[in-house]
């Protein structure tokens, strides 16, 4: 559970629930029911005030800091980009990646073709933020960052939102592949991200009111039937 210093009432609360290597687990909910506040704790960005959170069965708060962020490969919706080029950009995941550990990252990314398109290539340069490329194109670029770090665990928060559904579909498709013994957390707002993972799990007001698979859910939670019937009924992307 977890509550801001203050706050009469927690934004999480009796959270429970096991992501795996080698799955996926997607999580959905609501605006303000505490998806990204839990990727916070995952990060350590906030420390849960009952509970504990655990990574490879170790209290997050008995890690060196550099150690836990090291087995991380966070994405934030709006994933930042630093002055340079797109190669500094990636040696920022890993400093000593060569060009081949570049263009392969990219590739997952779904970043090669705009990256290729661009004289300059790797050079391609990047302003402060990533203000002279699209929302789409900075989350790939972000996500090739932190796929170059190979790392454990992948936090996507919201991170393919700007996508189109089928880019969303070929970055996950790639993912999966290169992280079959990593453990893979997406935040979304897609039923097609959710439908294609292991499991997911279902926040409402800052608990969880199902875990399991699409279907499962779609049948049994009334929260997650919800979800799904929203986008089919706003005509979202599936």
């Amino acid at each position: 559970s977890f509550r801001f210093p203050g706050a009469q009432r927690p934004v999480l609360e009796d959270i429970s629930f096991t992501a795996s290597p080698g799955t996926t687990t997607a999580i959905v909910g609501g605006t303000g029911s505490g998806k990204s506040t839990l990727v916070a704790l995952i990060c350590r960005l906030y420390d849960v005030t009952a509970g504990s959170i655990r990574v490879d069965g170790v209290d997050v708060r008995d890690y060196d800091t550099e150690d836990l962020w090291a087995a991380l490969g966070l994405v934030p919706q709006r994933g930042y980009l630093f002055s340079g080029t797109v190669a500094d950009n990636l040696r920022f995941g890993r400093r000593d990646a060569s060009e081949e550990q570049m263009w392969a990252a990219l590739r997952v990314a779904a970043a090669e073709d705009f990256v290729r398109a661009d004289a300059d290539g790797l050079n391609m340069r990047v302003a402060q933020g990533g203000a002279n490329v699209s929302g789409g194109q900075r989350q790939r670029l972000a996500i090739a960052r932190a796929v170059i770090r190979r790392p454990a665990f992948y936090l996507l928060d919201d991170a393919l939102s700007a996508l189109d559904v089928h880019t969303d579909a070929r970055v996950r498709a790639a993912l999966r592949e290169i992280s079959s013994e990593s453990t893979v957390l997406i935040v979304t707002q897609r039923v097609s991200t959710a439908a294609a993972a292991d499991q997911v799990v279902v926040l409402d007001g800052g608990r969880v009111v199902g875990v399991g698979t699409h279907a499962a859910l779609a049948r049994d939670c009334p929260a997650y039937a919800e979800f799904v019937d929203s986008q089919s009924l706003t005509g979202a992307a599936p």
